[in-house]
């Protein structure tokens, strides 16, 4: 079988990629059976020459590869029909803007697996960026800090070289003692708190969060049991709520009334409770005055998130009072980090452990009969030019009747 790396296509560029050249080396190493092609690129992190060097075939024309390997959404004219096809598609929710994409995946008989249901078969995911989006996020939110409140200067992380340059940029600024709220357990959360250990920030209890006065910065992490509760009072259990979140209601002012920075590291499921509404945030007990919205769910739980932010222009105010956008450093405002495409500025680490995780879980299901079903869960479409049943409910969408 035949794998291709291909090129990334899709405005704004994205120079990640989902094998660096030592990981490819490896890939190949470890499934001789295997062949590997690099479609040329003068936008990925990774050189054509990197690649060469490591022995790799690199050309403009990969469409003998059975197996396209890549990021970002594939542009529809540069679909090859006939192949299977790797990346995030962003057709599972059933967004309107890729409707096109998903129609003519199965128009051109294309087999889509989708790098977001790459899942065990109890529906934890086995890739992702989400501990490079919890580590760029985090800094963001320090960076929103230090320049709205003139403290100190941190540089674009699209500028340094690795995470290890992040870190030791880190290791310059001096924190005053605020007060950080992260919420969320998974490779997000988990990605952020790297950022606060680094920093050595104390970790606190909920209680001690609650009740104490701090001299430090300190943070919390919460999760879904701590940030909701149930409306008739009886005690949480998080499964029944991942279940059916009605019959539940936000319980996230209490960390809202004593925290500075909120970090929303969290996944938000449909129907579940908002963290913070646009009326909580107008409360004269919310404190919050910076977040950095991670998860970057857009009018949704995290009520100050109304749009996304960019690479370029990451940051915006939040007037609570008239529920707008203002100028960053407004009165009153509350200061918004919400970048919907943080690994990107981590190009290079984001890559090297994506491809870590790939090589782990996808390559080995192509040579040993898809054993624990990781490739019949991925995948949407067909080589027929169908749905798959586990994806037949996007079938009205693809039909434009939704």
């Amino acid at each position: 079988m035949k794998f291709a790396i291909i090129k990334e296509r899709k405005n704004p560029p994205d120079r990640r990629v989902v094998f660096s050249p030592e990981m490819l080396s490896l890939a190949r190493e470890q499934n001789p059976e295997a062949t590997f092609v690099v479609e040329s690129s003068d936008i990925r992190v990774f050189s054509d020459e990197a690649y060469r060097d490591a022995g790799f075939e690199v050309t403009k024309d990969v469409s003998d590869a059975d197996v396209m390997l890549g990021v970002k959404e594939v542009p529809v004219e540069f679909l090859i029909p006939n192949k299977k096809y790797f990346y995030f598609s962003h057709t599972i929710k059933k967004q309107p803007y890729n409707r096109k994409l998903l129609k003519a995946m199965l128009d051109k008989n294309i087999e889509m697996y989708d790098h977001e249901v790459i899942i065990r078969e109890n529906g934890a995911r086995l890739i992702g960026f989400g501990r490079y989006a919890g580590l760029v996020g985090a800094y963001n939110g320090f960076r929103l800090l230090g320049i709205r409140d003139k403290l100190f200067e941190l540089p674009k992380v699209e500028y340094l070289a690795d995470l290890a340059e992040v870190k030791r940029e880190l290791d310059k600024i001096t924190l005053p003692p605020i007060r950080i709220c992260l919420s969320g357990t998974g490779k997000v959360a988990k990605g952020a708190k790297e950022i606060l250990d680094h920093l050595q920030i104390t970790e606190v209890t909920d209680h001690e969060y609650l009740t104490q006065q701090f001299d430090k910065p300190v943070f919390c992490l919460i999760d879904v049991t701590e940030y909701n509760k149930r409306t008739d009072g009886m005690p949480m259990d998080k499964y029944t709520f991942y279940k059916d979140p009605s019959g539940y209601e936000s319980d996230f002012m209490k960390y809202a009334q004593v925290t500075d920075y909120f970090i929303a590291g969290h996944f938000y499921g449909d129907g579940a409770p908002y963290l913070f509404t646009r009326d909580d945030a107008k409360h004269p007990d919310f404190n919050i005055s910076i977040v950095a919205d991670v998860s970057c769910d857009i009018d949704g739980p995290v009520a100050s998130t109304i749009r996304p932010s960019t690479i370029a222009d990451p940051f915006y105010g939040y007037d609570p009072k008239s529920e707008k956008e203002v100028p960053l450093g407004t009165p009153g405002s509350i200061a918004v980090m919400a970048v919907d495409n943080l690994p990107c500025e981590l190009p290079k680490d984001a890559s090297e452990g994506f491809g870590e995780m790939f090589l782990k879980h996808l390559i080995p299901a192509f040579y040993n009969q898809d054993k624990d079903g990781i490739l019949e869960r991925a995948r949407m479409t067909t080589e027929n030019g169908t749905l798959t049943e586990r994806y037949s409910y996007l079938q009205d969408y693809v039909d434009g009747k939704e």
